[in-house]
């Protein structure tokens, strides 16, 4: 069996809004996810979005700290597959 480390990047928001407030890292780094698990929670001009995992593995990196302004399409967390 071979693990592929896998750039997850920052969604989309829609309505014409292209960053966010990353609020909390809700998946620490060594945690093993599922699709749909809550990842993170992120604030934008408009409201609280809950984001979540596109794809089964677990959090090898965290590509920012919470805090941080995030843009949609930049690296948002490393994910480990098998």
């Amino acid at each position: 069996m071979s693990t592929e480390l896998v750039d997850v990047l920052v969604p989309n928001f829609g309505q014409g809004l292209d960053e966010a407030l990353l609020v909390e890292w809700v998946a620490d780094v060594g945690t093993r996810i599922g699709r749909g698990d809550l990842v993170a929670v992120v604030e934008t001009v408009k409201a609280t979005t809950e984001i979540v995992a596109e794809r089964d593995g677990r959090v090898a990196a965290h590509a920012v700290t919470t805090g941080t302004i995030v843009a949609s399409g930049q690296v948002f967390y490393q994910l480990t597959t098998e």
